[in-house]
């Protein structure tokens, strides 16, 4: 058994000045940045959700912009085999987490728990 949920919504930001996206963003929706201080964070800037709000976060990235999803998980592999058993498949392993894409084009990410409150509102899924 293990268990799922939404954890995130990551807005994707096919630009060079991540700072005035994170402006943006961060006005739009009334939550603070929160910026990470490791260089390996330098592509991210993340909004200060509530503890057990979904947690929000802008990457920068090649690709064009869009919004996508992170479903968290108490185990990557088993939750990765269930999603390609619905159809999705691997695009990529990225540190600890899978980028999918979903049947209908549309990539996603299956990540560790990222929230504090997690399993709670989770789904248990038999492997």
């Amino acid at each position: 058994m293990h268990r799922s949920r939404l954890a995130a919504l990551i807005i994707d930001c096919q630009t060079a000045d991540l700072g005035s996206a994170a402006k943006f963003w961060s006005q739009a929706l009334g939550y603070s940045e929160q910026r990470s201080s490791d260089p390996a964070d330098d592509n991210y800037v993340a909004l200060e959700t509530g503890p057990n709000d979904l947690h929000m976060e802008l990457q920068s990235v090649e690709h064009p912009s869009r919004v996508h999803i992170d479903i968290e998980t108490d185990n990557i592999e088993a939750e990765v085999n269930r999603l390609e058993k619905l159809g999705a498949k691997r695009i990529e392993k990225i540190r600890t987490w899978w980028v999918m894409e979903a049947p209908t084009g549309h990539r996603f990410c299956v990540v560790r728990p990222q929230r504090s409150d997690f399993p709670g509102g989770a789904n248990q899924w038999k492997e």
